[in-house]
């Protein structure tokens, strides 16, 4: 890997990837839609190729002379239309992988999630990445996710080696989760389904972008790894943590799943008659992300890409205090 193209470069995941990239004196151009993103870009040392995701024209230019894409951009929201979800994370990534043909990439990167094998509610622990992948029609995110991934894998040649990183909850410093976290609990409108008994995965955006340099370097094509932190734990010491890293005490209030999965979908129903412009205080989507079991096998990532969590929960946590 000598000359890198990335999408998304600007944000919660691919500033650190910009970073790690020129740290090991790889050329770096980075794709920017607004002035805002193509500062933060050039201010990490890339070089800027102004333009948007769906700007095939744009993303060519940009991408010749390039070896590997990360494509790292995006939608990821509790409650948006349909529409906006497809077009950034289906039709966005169609336009990736087409301009990466045309520009003679070699090697394509993708940056997908673990929850494309989630359909109806279910305890899901230790899982591989062989479970098929799937498209409920309440969650718009998971939906076009996998149906990202299914391009990616799909576009696998010879010629063109695709890969895609399946990350869960991706936590760290600057993460705009939390953000989102905050405001809901301060406003009254989070409750833990089930108490935050479920156990989950998660990985720290370091962890996520060593993934992603061990896929371009290693990975075999039309494969999916899963990357986490190596451990796991439950929903409500997940939290905890990060919301202790704001000085705000961890959340009390809980709802049994299936009772807050019944007022979602009202909730949603509500919402769509309507046409309200704020999104819903809980969504199924949200629910089914974090409201049951979800643990992720990492033995792939190990033995074909020697992967080994490069931070902690602890080290994590102290950087986001710091």
């Amino acid at each position: 890997m000598r000359n890198a193209f990335v999408t998304g470069g600007s944000g919660f995941v691919g500033r650190p990837l910009l970073r790690r990239l020129i740290a090991r004196n790889i050329r770096v151009s980075a794709l920017a839609r607004s002035d805002a993103a193509a500062s933060a870009v050039k201010n990490e040392g890339a070089v800027v190729c102004r333009g948007d995701l769906l700007d095939e024209r744009a993303i060519i230019e940009g991408m010749r002379g390039c070896d590997t894409v990360f494509h790292v951009a995006g939608h990821l929201s509790e409650w948006d239309n349909y529409e906006v979800f497809h077009k950034s994370n289906v039709v966005g990534t169609r336009t990736a992988l087409a301009a990466a043909k045309a520009a003679g990439v070699s090697t394509f990167v993708a940056v997908g999630a673990s929850a494309v094998v989630m359909g109806r509610p279910m305890s899901m622990t230790n899982i591989s990445e062989d479970l098929p992948l799937q498209m409920p029609s309440w969650a718009p995110y998971i939906s076009t996710k996998a149906e990202a991934e299914r391009m990616v894998r799909e576009a696998n040649t010879p010629e063109f080696r695709t890969v895609v990183i399946r990350p869960p909850l991706i936590w760290g410093a600057g993460m705009p989760l939390l953000d989102d976290l905050v405001v809901a609990i301060k406003a009254g409108q989070f409750a833990m389904p089930n108490g935050g008994r479920q156990v989950m995965s998660t990985s720290h955006v370091d962890n996520v972008v060593e993934c992603l340099v061990l896929a371009a370097e290693k990975g075999l094509g039309g494969v999916a790894y899963h990357v986490t932190d190596g451990d796991v734990s439950t929903l409500k010491d997940v939290l905890a943590d990060l919301l202790g890293t704001r000085g705000v005490p961890p959340v009390k209030r809980s709802v049994p799943f299936g009772v807050a999965w019944r007022i979602a979908a009202a909730m949603e129903a509500v919402w769509r008659t309507f046409r309200m412009r704020n999104k819903p205080p809980i969504t199924r989507q949200t629910l089914r992300l974090i409201g049951q079991d979800f643990t992720i096998d990492i033995s792939r990532a190990r033995r074909d890409l020697g992967y080994m969590p490069v931070i902690n929960r602890a080290d994590g946590l102290a950087r986001m205090c710091g």
